[in-house]
């Protein structure tokens, strides 16, 4: 699983100039099952993106983020393994591992 923190790099006039293409890149990526959650950082600094994508299909998508494309923000992914999880989320637990012969 990844969870990606955007960081924005630019004023906030620049960011709600592009929001609106980023949130259309974010509804397709939701829509492609790139994404299981995302939200605003509080303060609104950046946001989180939450993903249990293959890294190759993530990146790919992260790329096409007018946010990216435009250098409103600066991406970064940290990968992490759910080992535990409150009832209700076992869909976020990572699969076993496959046994050996």
């Amino acid at each position: 699983m990844y969870v990606v923190s955007l960081t924005y790099r630019v004023p906030q006039e620049i960011v709600d100039f592009h929001n609106d293409a980023h949130i259309a890149w974010l509804q397709k990526a939701f829509d492609d099952g790139v994404f299981i959650a995302a939200g605003r950082k509080v303060p609104r600094t950046g946001g989180l993106l939450l993903s249990q994508a293959e890294r190759e299909i993530l990146d790919a998508s992260l790329a096409q983020d007018p946010f990216y494309s435009n250098g409103v923000a600066d991406f970064e992914v940290l990968e992490f393994h759910a080992g535990r999880v409150a009832p209700g989320f076992e869909n976020l637990l990572d699969a076993p591992p496959a046994p050996t012969a």
